[in-house]
């Protein structure tokens, strides 16, 4: 057996950050009140987060790289029919790979609308002083009805996927999340994980945070 770096540290602590930081989201948005100004905040954190996932997504770790986890629909049917070759069941397979962007997309119109609700109360999103009443009112909609929903349910199914991979697969996603590593029966490339990788990984990071501030000001 091969014992291969997969996940880099910038995309295991993204993975953890983005976990948490969705939860407190949830938490914060159900509280309501004065717990909106960091359901606010935490929204911020979630954007700099994709934002940093997009461009790690091109320039991070071999299996962290979008070019390796972008199937043709052939892909995923051989790996339906369980027939895919290693390398596509190594990093985000490519029924994963689904999942993945799903949640990513999702995310991504969550913060968006985000930025444009009004509860009209105790909270207003950055950009609703550039944006139509019609506007506002189409995005709180959907940001607090189908948006949330849609969140939930993903989530939901990422639980109910590690759960069948556990118990049916006998494959802990969750351990190679936490170590970076998988135990492989052929070699394949190892993702590049070390201070050069860290400190690009901060640099993009910092790009992340400049292109947040920017987004969320432009209304100011």
């Amino acid at each position: 057996m091969y014992r291969i770096r997969v996940w880099d540290w910038p995309t295991r602590l993204f993975h953890w950050l983005l976990a948490a930081a969705v939860v407190g989201l949830v938490i914060t948005g159900n509280m309501g009140g004065s717990w909106m100004e960091w359901h606010m905040r935490l929204g911020m954190f979630v954007l700099s987060l994709l934002l940093f996932r997009l461009l790690w997504g091109f320039m991070g770790g071999h299996w962290s790289r979008f070019a390796h986890f972008i199937y043709t629909p052939a892909s995923i049917w051989a790996y339906l029919r369980g027939r895919s070759p290693l390398p596509h069941r190594v990093g985000h397979t490519p029924l994963g790979s689904l999942a993945v962007f799903a949640m990513l997309a999702a995310l991504a119109v969550q913060v968006g609308t985000g930025l444009f609700t009004d509860d009209e109360i105790f909270y207003a999103g950055p950009l609703t002083a550039v944006a139509s009443y019609d506007t506002i009112e189409i995005a709180s909609r959907y940001h607090k009805g189908w948006g949330k929903l849609l969140i939930l349910g993903l989530v939901s199914l990422h639980l109910l996927a590690l759960l069948f991979y556990k118990v049916v697969l006998r494959q802990s996603l969750v351990a190679a999340m936490l170590t970076g590593d998988k135990s492989l029966p052929e070699s394949v490339p190892s993702a590049a994980d070390g201070p050069r990788q860290w400190l690009l990984a901060a640099a993009l990071y910092a790009v992340a945070c400049g292109l947040t501030y920017l987004i969320v000001t432009w209304g100011a």
